[in-house]
């Protein structure tokens, strides 16, 4: 693997909000900060990638967490909007196999309040890839103004895209499944879920989306399966399974976005992010995307075992990897 030489940022755009999960005892939470483009933003600049997020983040005293705790793991917040709304919440709850329900408190809050001038700017300097994903992109009024970013930003850099489908929020599926087919088409690299596939294009098998996601314009799909591991498609090495990782599962808070912040990484350490870059994006062999989604499947592995949002750090990765499993 070649290590990328460059200093290139990955961007990412959308919503840094608080999840209460379960913590301390029957009926106790404990406030975690978690938005699924701020759990990326946090996993990228964990494996030590220069990270900007674009969000809007609240000015209350659950938004200074927000900050402190992004700040804290070196994600630049420059571009980031210090929003008059309150901060977006999700309230967690585990099932005794790890899986997470949520319910939101979202109405009015400050994620999706986005005008188009708050993001003036926000991509100069050297970017060379811009995440977005999740509530950002399907929440009015915001959802429009991101989805013109990522139209205008593909012309220099790298998209990625993960729908993160929330049925509570985004409605019925043929509600948002234009929206998202859409973005499908303006993204260089896809991740999404097999929860995602089951809700958004039921009865359709990891293999068949892949394929026809494809051919709608992007570089690279990735599907995860949750303890079957990782589907990852290009159209050169066409579509692989890798096998997951057996783990203790605390709870799978995170473990989708832990994934999609070491196929980013991936992708940067690789040289492979970059308008510039998407001729050999296209071009990944079998053996360079095998890596790629192993890499993946253990980030999301470790995170399984944490509670909450809490990706591993590039040492994590090394040691983990150094150990047989």
């Amino acid at each position: 693997m070649t290590e990328h030489a460059g200093a290139g940022v990955v961007a990412v755009a959308g919503e840094a909000l608080m999840d209460f999960v379960p913590g301390g005892g029957p009926g106790v939470f404990r406030a975690a900060p978690g938005g699924s483009p701020a759990n990326v933003a946090v996993g990228l600049a964990r494996q030590e990638m220069p990270t900007r997020l674009l969000a809007r983040i609240a000015d209350d005293l659950l938004g200074h967490r927000l900050r402190a705790h992004l700040d804290g793991n070196g994600v630049d917040l420059s571009f980031a909007v210090r929003a008059a709304e309150p901060t977006s919440l999700a309230i967690v709850a585990v099932g005794r196999d790890g899986v997470v329900e949520y319910d939101f408190r979202v109405e009015g809050t400050a994620d999706w309040q986005w005008r188009d001038h708050e993001l003036d700017g926000a991509l100069d300097g050297e970017v060379v890839a811009l995440h977005a994903g999740s509530l950002a992109l399907t929440m009015a009024p915001g959802a429009d103004v991101l989805q013109r970013l990522l139209a205008e930003a593909r012309r220099e850099l790298t998209i990625s895209y993960d729908p993160n489908c929330r049925p509570l929020l985004m409605g019925s599926p043929d509600a948002v499944r234009g929206r998202i087919e859409a973005l499908v088409g303006l993204a260089d690299v896809v991740k999404a879920s097999a929860d995602d596939l089951a809700w958004l294009l039921p009865g359709r098998a990891p293999e068949q989306v892949a394929e026809a996601w494809l051919a709608k314009g992007p570089a690279l799909v990735a599907i995860t399966l949750g303890p079957a591991g990782l589907l990852a498609a290009t159209r050169q090495a066409g579509v692989l399974r890798r096998p997951g990782r057996a783990v203790e599962v605390v709870d799978t808070v995170g473990a989708g976005d832990a994934c999609m912040a070491a196929l980013l990484a991936g992708l940067h350490r690789r040289d492979l992010l970059g308008a510039g870059r998407r001729a050999a994006l296209r071009s990944m062999d079998a053996a360079t995307l095998t890596e790629l989604a192993d890499e993946a499947v253990l980030a999301a592995a470790i995170t399984c075992t944490r509670p909450g949002a809490d990706p591993p750090t590039a040492a994590d990765l090394r040691d983990a990897a150094a150990r047989p499993g």
